[in-house]
């Protein structure tokens, strides 16, 4: 990359402080979540990943900052702790949404406990947007929209006593499914089918069995990839809508086998064989996946991961796609209510003829503050660079996306996250509804975990 756009990326990174992926219409739970720092959801109910692990958040929905308000299980008192919620479990519906109180204490589970050994759950999140987001999510504007209905089975492999087995399926149906099926491949290949009508569909993301002996677990199946930040599920990423170089320049899914093992308390190495990327127990290639997380100290953390080879076969008796994926994040307290995130991905590959396919560089920066245990504002500034003939042999365009949201937590179960996002394309790729150069749009959800 050009010496002027580093600078610019570093500029932006200080302002905040102070098979083709690309066009596909068919592309959970944290990849992680920032250490130390209020959990962008409840992280229980969360499709588990090796980067769930790798910086995980408190399973409990409480934050461990200061409360503004009645601290969490006051007994109402008459000083005006009451004067929103009337505490405990009351206030809105008798449940206690609005303001502070014990509901964020209380979640309710469809399932208090495990069947046959395993964690039953799952969401429902209902968006809006008022302009579509073409090569992303969020391309069904102008409705009130069924997003994610999600339902999971998970058995987390525990090797702390020996020999530990687990497993884990999801299953999805929504108008975020189309874009979560295997689509890796160019004939119709696991859930790849399964849509209803124009914009809803169903998916199967994860379908994998575990083993643990000590500090090491082993997934085998078909599990979420372990780079970057945002995820398909709507209860790991702080904003509704998501990033351009999450959907363009990284995998959802891989096929094979992915191992963790705890080097000590603050380290964690991820290794792991995959066939390709995006595909259902079909090769679509052989690469290779891992990375290491590292918490550095009690306020920063940072990890770094990476798929090389061969990432899409596309059914040819030799790769059409290989090159090689990187992605960091580093996530820091900057005091006891804010967060810092920065995230780099680059992406490089080329096709069956030696041209480049993609060259592809993101950066992008939240900044997150946590007002009480209920509510955080965030901003996101991401800028995408990309070129090649999987780009339509653009060469080294721009596209910028600044976001401004706000998490309200109502209750243990219930989340709203409303925002607006501005979306800058000079060169009029088509990042933008009717291809226009630059566009702001409303947009937001609610989730409810069970």
């Amino acid at each position: 990359m050009r010496i002027s756009r580093l600078a610019l990326s570093a500029m932006i990174a200080s302002a905040c402080v102070s098979g083709t992926a690309f066009g596909q219409n068919n592309r959970t739970a944290p990849r992680y979540a920032p250490a130390n720092y209020y959990s962008y959801y409840d992280d229980e109910q969360a499709a588990a990943s090796p980067s769930d692990v790798a910086a995980p958040a408190s399973s409990s929905t409480t934050s461990t900052q200061p409360s503004v308000g009645c601290d969490l299980g006051q007994a109402c008192d008459g000083n005006g702790c009451d004067s929103l919620t009337g505490c405990g479990s009351s206030g809105l519906f008798g449940m206690g949404m609005i303001g502070t109180g014990r509901a964020l204490d209380d979640p309710w589970k469809l399932f208090k406990e495990p069947v046959a050994g395993y964690t039953i759950g799952g969401w429902t999140e209902l968006g809006y947007h008022a302009y579509a987001n073409p090569f992303s999510f969020n391309t069904f504007p102008r409705n009130v929209q069924l997003q994610q209905q999600w339902l999971y089975a998970e058995k987390v492999a525990d090797g702390s006593n020996g020999f530990g087995l687990g497993g884990r399926i999801d299953h999805v149906y929504g108008t975020d499914a189309p874009d979560t099926q295997a689509f890796g491949l160019t004939v119709p290949n696991w859930d790849n089918r399964w849509d209803n009508g124009s914009q809803y569909g169903n998916a199967l993301p994860q379908l994998y069995g575990e083993v643990a002996v000590g500090d090491l677990s082993v997934k085998l199946g078909k599990f979420w990839t372990i780079e970057g930040n945002e995820v398909v599920a709507a209860t790991g990423n702080f904003f509704y809508s998501r990033q351009f170089t999450f959907y363009n320049s990284e995998p959802f899914t891989h096929t094979g086998v992915l191992t963790t093992y705890n080097l000590d308390d603050d380290t964690q190495l991820f290794n792991g064989y995959v066939m390709g990327w995006d595909s259902g127990f079909r090769d679509n290639g052989d690469a290779y996946t891992g990375g290491i997380k590292r918490v550095i100290n009690d306020n920063w953390t940072a990890v770094f991961t990476t798929v090389l080879g061969r990432f899409g076969e596309a059914n040819a008796p030799i790769p059409l796609e290989r090159g090689e994926d990187y992605s960091i994040t580093i996530t820091g307290k900057l005091t006891d209510r804010l967060t810092f995130i920065t995230q780099s991905d680059y992406l490089f590959t080329r096709n069956d003829t030696g041209a480049i396919a993609r060259n592809a560089f993101g950066n992008i920066n939240y900044l997150l503050y946590q007002v009480n245990d209920r509510i955080v504002f965030g901003q996101r500034f991401e800028w995408f660079n990309f070129g090649g003939s999987g780009f339509n042999n653009v060469i080294n365009d721009d596209t910028y996306n600044y976001t401004l949201g706000i998490n309200y937590k109502a209750h243990a179960n219930l989340m709203f996250r409303p925002e607006c996002r501005w979306v800058w394309d000079p060169e009029r790729f088509g990042f933008n509804e009717d291809n226009r150069s630059s566009q702001a749009a409303l947009g937001g959800d609610m989730i409810f975990t069970f």
